[in-house]
């Protein structure tokens, strides 16, 4: 399968780079805005193309051009603004899905956020607005065409994944190594189960294929 990795550059990014070329199912290519990014990823073996998710649909559709999935896992950061987060996790996303549709993408990906879909639990978050980003681009993949799967994964973790998680509609806020987090993305692009499914993902006690096909 061919896939597009919107965010090559974030660290969940980087671990689906590496999980997916111990994998012979896939063709990876990184999507980056700049062209010292393109020739740093080609130099260590990846496939990579430019493109600015502040760019044009157009453009991106171009790069989409005969993938098999799409992967996003782009953010503006959390040392930017509240107008970077809109343009970025918002319109970004919007533009990646309206692009994928336009290419006659088949599997769109989406990491999005812990309960991002239920504004009661974070009404009055610090963050608000990311959180509002999240919701809204969610919503718009749902709408979409695409076969989706959406990932809501809880408190990002730095440290290396266990390989075991809890998928579903969850309530009770908790963490997840980004290396599970990466695992999970790899594991729905092979699992049915996750077709056009949204869910929470923390860690947990069931094997991530486990966890997929309980959904």
């Amino acid at each position: 399968m061919k896939v597009l990795l919107i965010g090559a550059n974030g660290q969940i990014g980087q671990h689906i780079i590496r999980l997916a070329k111990e994998d012979e199912e896939f063709s990876l290519t990184a999507m980056v805005r700049k062209q010292e990014q393109l020739e740093e990823y080609k130099a260590q073996g990846t496939n990579a193309v430019l493109a600015d998710l502040e760019g044009s649909v157009e453009n991106l559709r171009n790069v989409m051009e005969g993938m098999g999935a799409v992967v996003f896992t782009a953010g503006s950061g959390g040392h930017t603004g509240a107008d970077k987060t809109i343009l970025v996790d918002l319109d970004g996303a919007v533009k990646a899905i309206e692009a994928a549709e336009a290419a006659n993408v088949d599997r769109f990906i989406m990491i999005s956020a812990f309960q991002a879909n239920n504004r009661e639990v974070w009404a009055d978050s610090k963050i608000k607005h990311y959180m509002a980003a999240k919701h809204y681009a969610d919503r718009f993949l749902l709408d979409s065409k695409l076969n989706y799967t959406i990932l809501r994964p809880g408190g990002l973790l730095n440290e290396s994944g266990t390989g075991k998680v809890l998928a579903g509609e969850l309530k009770e806020y908790g963490s997840i190594p980004r290396e599970d987090v990466a695992r999970t993305v790899i594991a729905s692009l092979k699992n049915e189960n996750t077709h056009r499914r949204s869910f929470d993902l923390l860690t947990g006690d069931q094997s991530i294929e486990e966890a997929l096909n309980s959904l």
